[in-house]
């Protein structure tokens, strides 16, 4: 199992992620775009989550072959980055998002599929692998945080192409897993969706990523605005991801003792008391440090739950359609809505008012989760 190889990706991917959401929000302001065309924006830059996972996807489980489609779309992602450089309004800017994005975001669910391909029958290890985004993304916060406060904003893309760039060489390092066989044996894509439990389980996951699209669109942008310094905001993005890292030391003892039914609705559950910390308190560095402990759980054990779930549910020939829906719906189309809905409230209604829908959006996730995603789904494959 080339477990550094798969590691090296991860990290190079989450650490773009790592200068892009922090960053981005606060890059876009300084080029003079107001709130209402920050979440437009920001709303573009995980709305190609929606149809291009889907598009991959679907060429994916036809072939049964994965990293040639993730080497393609890496390389044109870096490409087509290109163009936010000479970009300076609000349509070419959006045009550029679209192009980078759309290529961006249609490698990770295959590369997710080819993780656990390789991983076989010890998904639980996935953890290991995943924390080493988390290690990128902590580095690239806290380094890029520190050298803007002296730095003009316009590093920040500069940061990101160089870490596309970095993406891409480590998915020529990265094997290909085997071709998924059994074909015959699996259930249709259509007869799954069809499920309560799953269907529950994909709008837990719109309504929870829909709730952190308002946080990476507008968590740096608050924290400026009640006197954080760029060096610290930086600072409790790291911490955020430094809990999420130390979760996942753990996560696979969480998913055997407690199953991920259970590791999904406590999950839900402290994100919703996270956002209205976030919307009425973090002027309170004790408060602000609290509620960044917290993506420990809004995230970490959100996510590695939710991948376990996406991996047991879509079997066979649907698990490259199965990993792109659960990244369209939720990081695709739940981030999207998230932003979007940010930029409609953030100047008219405040943090407090913009947080709280995101914590009402939790809280919905929390109900489906507790009240249709069932018990006998949930149990995680032991090693």
């Amino acid at each position: 199992m080339p477990y550094w190889r798969l590691s090296g990706y991860y990290f190079f991917y989450f650490a773009a992620l790592g200068a892009l959401v922090p960053f981005w929000g606060p890059y876009l302001q300084s080029k003079g775009f107001d709130a209402l065309a920050i979440g437009q924006l920001m709303a573009i830059l995980v709305g190609t989550k929606i149809v291009a996972p889907m598009l991959w996807g679907h060429i994916v489980d036809i072939t049964g072959r994965r990293m040639p489609i993730v080497r393609f779309a890496s390389m044109v992602s870096a490409v087509t980055f290109l163009g936010v450089f000479p970009a300076d309004d609000f349509w070419t800017i959006a045009a550029a998002m679209v192009l980078f994005s759309f290529f961006w975001n249609a490698s990770l669910p295959q590369m997710e599929a080819v993780t656990f391909n390789h991983l076989g029958h010890r998904p639980a290890g996935y953890a290991l692998i995943r924390l080493w985004g988390s290690v990128g993304f902590i580095l690239v916060v806290a380094i890029l945080g520190v050298q803007l406060e002296s730095a003009p904003m316009s590093v920040v893309p500069i940061w990101v192409l160089i870490l596309f760039v970095g993406i891409w060489l480590s998915t020529l390092t990265v094997p290909d897993s085997a071709p998924v066989t059994g074909e015959h044996a699996t259930p249709s894509l259509r007869s799954i969706l069809a499920r309560p439990d799953v269907m529950a389980f994909l709008a837990a996951c719109f309504l929870m990523q829909a709730s952190h699209g308002i946080y990476y669109a507008f968590y740096s942008i608050h924290l400026a605005a009640v006197g954080y310094s760029t060096s610290a905001i930086g600072a409790l993005w790291a911490l955020g991801v430094i809990a999420e890292v130390l979760v996942f030391l753990v996560m696979r003892n969480l998913l055997e003792r407690f199953g991920a039914r259970r590791v999904l609705i406590w999950s839900l559950a402290i994100a919703v008391v996270r956002w209205l910390l976030i919307g009425a308190f973090v002027a309170t560095p004790a408060v602000a440090i609290f509620a960044q402990l917290m993506h420990a759980a809004t995230f970490g054990t959100f996510h590695a739950a939710a991948i376990h779930l996406v991996h047991q549910y879509f079997r066979g020939r649907t698990q490259g359609r199965g990993q792109a829906l659960y990244n369209s719906l939720s990081f695709g189309a739940g981030g999207a809505l998230g932003s979007l809905i940010g930029g409609l409230l953030w100047s008219a209604e405040g943090a407090g008012v913009t947080f709280g829908i995101a914590s009402g959006a939790a809280a919905l996730g929390l109900l489906a989760a507790w009240r249709w995603v069932d018990r006998p789904a949930t149990k995680v494959a032991r090693r």
